[in-house]
């Protein structure tokens, strides 16, 4: 694939800078954000006539089945810079020149800060509820072992109750900053 800023330099750049400049790597966890952020954006642009109907619905077919093949394990995620260029990529080859237009009217970054904020999002809703699950399985027990030290925790659940608050709490934070996202 063309690199994103192929124009800017004279000549091929060396390999270690394509490695370093690469995120592919890292984002590639972020694929069910970017195609669905994608499909949206391509609907709007056909409801609001930007692109036609028949672009629209291709783009979002296309997009659905990219996002089916990866979720089947049967595409892998490579060639590309980044997870955006690699779906535009794959769209382009499976639908045409349509593909190019899925991103009419927005920029990477407005791409990346969508991609990110639904990311976080989910990761937040995931991380609370383990928290939550974590605070309800602190429960006590009465039963101690005779060798034990009379302060030393009876159960793994006991032991957790020392932590309890700090689970709690940070449970609480992460739920307030969830409504901000």
């Amino acid at each position: 694939m063309t690199k994103l800023w192929t124009g800017r330099f004279a000549k091929e750049t060396d390999h270690s800078l394509d490695v370093l400049n690469a995120s592919l790597p890292f984002d590639r966890r972020l694929y069910r954000q970017d195609i669905t952020g994608s499909i949206a954006h391509a609907k709007m642009l056909a409801r609001q006539s930007i692109i036609s109907e028949a672009d629209g619905e291709a783009i979002v077919k296309g997009l659905q089945s990219i996002l089916a093949d990866i979720e089947a394990g049967t595409l892998v995620m490579e060639g590309a810079e980044d997870i955006h260029s690699f779906v535009e990529q794959e769209l382009t080859n499976r639908i045409g020149d349509a593909g190019k237009r899925m991103h009419t009217a927005r920029s990477r970054n407005d791409q990346v800060a969508l991609d990110m904020r639904m990311y976080v999002k989910e990761e937040i809703t995931k991380i609370h509820a383990l928290l939550l699950d974590l605070c309800e399985g602190t429960g006590t027990s009465d039963h101690r072992d005779a060798g034990l030290h009379a302060s030393a925790a009876g159960t793994a659940g006991h032991a957790g109750t020392c932590v309890y608050g700090v689970w709690q709490h940070a449970a609480q934070r992460l739920c307030a900053s969830e409504q901000h996202f």
